[in-house]
């Protein structure tokens, strides 16, 4: 149970990573202040270590990890691009990234839950990209 647990959550992280650094390169070309920018491309540099550590676990288990929902990401796309062919200001922007650290906090609180039996190291990976996600929806309030 423990290693099904451990996977199952090491793979539910690896998809958001993946899905929150796509979300970012969709709007790293619209973001033009450099404070906002910085936010964006450290939030997106702490998923890349967090993902090269969940690889090297993954590996462990013989697991390729998990790519997000195909329908998920494709509605996130569209809705990015359709908000910001209508605005392409920085509060459109702050917007559409709160929105998705939202999602990505509340997705991983409720895999936190789902994976109890999952190993300590992964819950900490877990609450560390939690932690990144909350943040940077603090750190771009001020562009809202």
């Amino acid at each position: 149970m423990i290693e099904s647990d451990t996977i199952k959550l090491l793979r539910e992280c690896d998809a958001g990573i993946k899905m929150g650094t796509a979300s970012i390169d969709d709007v790293l070309d619209y973001v033009h202040d450099e404070t906002f920018r910085k936010y964006l491309v450290d939030c997106k540099d702490e998923h890349d270590k967090l993902k090269e550590e969940i690889h090297i676990l993954l590996e462990k288990y013989h697991d390729g990890g998990k790519e997000p929902n195909p329908m998920e990401k494709s509605m996130s796309w569209i809705k990015t691009n359709v908000k910001l062919a209508m605005d392409e200001s920085q509060k459109t922007v702050a917007g559409l990234m709160t929105d998705g650290c939202n999602i990505g906090v509340k997705s991983l609180n409720k895999y936190l839950n789902q994976y109890k039996a999952a190993d300590e190291k992964t819950k900490d990976i877990a609450k560390r990209l939690i932690k990144i996600e909350e943040r940077l929806a603090v750190d771009i309030r001020c562009f809202l």
